[in-house]
């Protein structure tokens, strides 16, 4: 047994179901890993060999047989942030997934209850927000729809713990907390690069020093993703900077690409 694998923690109350293969996705997958088998679904068999590359645990089946959910008794839609979308997977879903199963979404901006009702399972249906990266990061954001059952509620809220995450209960709201206050703080540090021409580490630079910040707002944008980023700020109703749209058009999408306000190495 090797990383993730070797489980010291208790096991958790469900049975975990991950489908998507992104950053988000596998940072999950990792901290369920830690306390017993998951199953990580995805969209293709070029993305599950990409995952099964990035994660070093025994104890994550990477599949990308829907069929395979069938035995989860807690599922997460961790895949793009967009409402057809997700639509179209929770429609796959509904065939496969056992009828007591609780459906959860990461979405970050999305409305819960118009995801709730295309799920086909709105009573038992849950927002999952889990921050990058998901292996540091306590906290989750918890959003339920209006029809969410009682049961519901206290399973999402016991498995939070379990996974020794602190969740924090908001309302439906475009971008919920954090990304509601956030990302304008992050789209004027990118307008303020534009004003001044100065170089994106010094603006990083003098918000971690001066502001006491772990990492500065244009490598935060960087992490996020500038395409996520961009879809967070739509979502929301906030004016995308055109750096960030140019940004995007050229493929320079962060970390994930090699490049975004800072390069790096893939």
């Amino acid at each position: 047994m090797t990383g993730e694998s070797a489980n010291t923690h208790a096991p958790l109350p469900e049975r975990l179901g991950i489908v998507g293969t992104g950053t988000i996705a596998r940072g999950l997958a990792a901290v369920v890993a830690r306390h017993g088998p998951v199953i990580l679904c995805a969209r293709s068999r070029g993305s599950a060999r990409h995952a099964r590359g990035c994660l070093d645990s025994d104890a994550v089946e990477v599949t990308c047989e829907h069929r395979r959910l069938a035995e989860v008794t807690f599922m997460v839609e961790a895949i793009v942030e967009d409402q057809d979308a997700k639509a179209a997977l929770f429609g796959e879903l509904s065939a496969v997934l056992a009828p007591g199963a609780v459906l959860a979404s990461t979405t970050s901006s999305l409305s819960v209850n118009a995801l709730a009702a295309v799920s086909g399972r709105a009573d038992r249906f849950a927002a999952l927000h889990v921050f990058n990266p998901v292996t540091k990061m306590a906290l989750i954001e918890l959003a339920f729809p209006a029809a969410a059952s009682a049961e519901t509620r206290a399973r999402t809220l016991a498995l939070c713990a379990a996974l020794g995450k602190t969740a924090i209960e908001v309302p439906d709201t475009p971008g919920f907390v954090v990304n509601r206050l956030l990302f304008p703080f992050l789209f004027e540090a990118v307008e303020l690069l534009e004003r001044t021409g100065m170089d994106a580490a010094a603006v990083d630079t003098c918000m971690k020093l001066g502001a006491g910040h772990p990492l500065g707002p244009l490598a935060l944008l960087d992490l996020v993703g500038l395409d996520v980023a961009q879809a967070i700020g739509r979502t929301i109703g906030i004016a995308v900077p055109a750096r960030i749209d140019a940004l995007v058009a050229e493929g320079a999408l962060g970390r994930k690409s090699g490049r975004g306000f800072h390069p790096y190495a893939l």
